[in-house]
């Protein structure tokens, strides 16, 4: 099953670029995205199923990372159904090839990220992460527009350094292990108690900057706010929903070797300060934010702070990690799809260009209120499950000031988004925009709804019930910090 995520896009592609159909390459997305959560959700959920193959495996840490990357994606890829029909809009003119690139470069970024999460060796997981920049950047390209095309050569620019820091980290972390030469995480883990303290943190400060500009933390996350507000709807979604977490599980690979070695303290430091900044970043830019896919790319960049300070925690703010990780991501993608459906009716990304939301279309604005309300974990959010188990947690460790800095600068942020999307959503409608809404409102189909509405409902039914089995899951998690 593993040999067939991996396989499938590689021959699917081959004929998507021979092909060069509209219809053809987006059918074989659809049945990718099908196939993608059927096959995980099996190795997730399966007994008595083979979940390895040499170099890739479904195990306990990553599995909740798949489930989550499947799902997204099978959410994105419905909502894409009706999005792909308008991508010559505004006045764009992109040729047919160009447009089935599109489709390409989706199915190469999403098998990228597959094979990160199921790498079961940094020197794999290393190199498909640098996949992922290059199949991702011609998607934050593709509007052809001045930013765009600043966005994207600024994406690839950080994180190819990026990903050269985390090389010299891999080096290092080689170094530190003496004559253990494998990058093989069980091996590594193995070994670890002997690695040497100094290397090992010398590495350690390497790869999470490296992997860090990848998961968009502060202050490497200069690439996120452009190459987010740049990319189609669709893209943008996959970007923040599961790409930062692709980068985030490698991370947390590294943590555990680190712990293992009982260098911990150390790395909890870093990822403490790195984890701080993203939250002060954010609170600090969200109220000078003009452009509102922007504000939600800057959201993101918070939530990954959240996360490396849950790290760093340790203890039961590991279990509040997985649960943020998965409340983000579906509360995430409903935000940028959502965003998706307000640029096709207003036909601009502006914040002041956009009011009366709710007049505009009822179901957009009511799911932009949704979305919002679920990023910034208002009850029964699942996001205000894992951020009040994380100050339940700071409060029984006794780290009271960080707790309070955590709670301010949360409530700031909260404030910021919230006005923006109060200030969208109610009201009358922009005169200047009634003509041009009037035009696009059947652009928005069926399609471009039912994604966000069953990411918020599962985002709000899993802040009161979880199932046995996915809580399972995400306790086997846990383990792997």
């Amino acid at each position: 099953m593993i040999n067939t995520l991996l396989l499938f896009p590689v021959i699917a592609g081959i004929l998507m670029l021979i092909v060069r159909k509209r219809f053809f390459d987006n059918l074989i997305l659809n049945i990718y995205a099908i196939m993608h959560i059927v096959i995980s959700s099996i190795l997730v959920f399966g007994k008595d199923v083979q979940t390895s193959i040499p170099y890739f495996a479904a195990d306990n840490t990553n599995k909740i990372f798949l489930l989550v990357l499947s799902f997204v994606f099978l959410m994105v890829t419905i909502y894409n159904n009706g999005y792909s029909k308008n991508l010559p809009s505004f006045g764009v003119k992109i040729k047919n090839t160009k447009f089935c690139l599109y489709w390409f470069m989706t199915l190469a970024f999403v098998w990228a990220m597959t094979g990160t999460i199921l790498s079961t060796d940094l020197g794999i997981a290393w190199v498909l992460v640098e996949a992922t920049t290059l199949s991702s950047a011609y998607l934050i390209f593709f509007n052809r527009t001045k930013n765009a095309i600043e966005a994207a050569w600024k994406y690839v620019f950080i994180c190819s350094i990026g990903i050269a820091l985390a090389f010299v980290g891999i080096i290092f972390l080689n170094i530190s292990s003496g004559d253990i030469n494998s990058l093989n995480y069980a091996i590594l883990y193995q070994n670890a108690v002997n690695f040497d303290p100094f290397w090992l943190k010398l590495a350690f400060v390497f790869m999470v900057f490296g992997f860090g500009a990848k998961m968009g933390l502060a202050p490497v996350h200069f690439w996120l706010p452009d190459a987010h507000s740049e990319s189609p709807s669709p893209i943008s979604a996959l970007l923040s929903a599961t790409l930062l977490n692709s980068a985030f599980l490698v991370i947390v690979r590294v943590f555990k070797i680190v712990t293992i070695a009982q260098c911990d303290s150390y790395a909890r430091t870093i990822l403490f300060v790195m984890g701080f900044i993203s939250l002060f970043v954010t609170a600090v830019f969200v109220y000078h934010i003009k452009n509102y896919k922007r504000m939600l790319a800057y959201s993101s960049i918070e939530n990954m702070g959240i996360l490396a300070i849950g790290t760093a925690l340790g203890g039961f703010a590991y279990y509040a990690v997985i649960l943020h990780l998965i409340g983000h991501s579906l509360a995430k993608a409903s935000f940028f799809l959502t965003s998706g459906n307000i640029l096709e009716l207003f036909e601009t990304k502006r914040i002041k260009s956009v009011k009366g939301l709710l007049k505009a279309d009822k179901k957009t604005g009511w799911m932009w209120i949704a979305s919002f309300l679920a990023i910034c974990a208002f009850p029964t959010s699942l996001l205000f499950i894992s951020e009040f188990l994380m100050i339940k947690t700071m409060i029984a460790e006794k780290h009271y000031f960080l707790c309070t800095l955590f709670v301010l600068l949360l409530t700031i942020v909260l404030y910021g988004i919230g006005r923006v999307v109060v200030g969208m959503t109610f009201g009358e409608k922009s005169e200047d925009k009634a003509e041009t809404i009037n035009k696009n409102q059947s652009k928005v189909t069926i399609s471009m709804y039912i994604p966000q509405i069953i990411m918020l409902l599962l985002v709000f039914i899993l802040g009161v019930y979880i199932p046995d089995s996915l809580n399972n899951i995400i306790k086997l998690a846990v383990f792997g910090f």
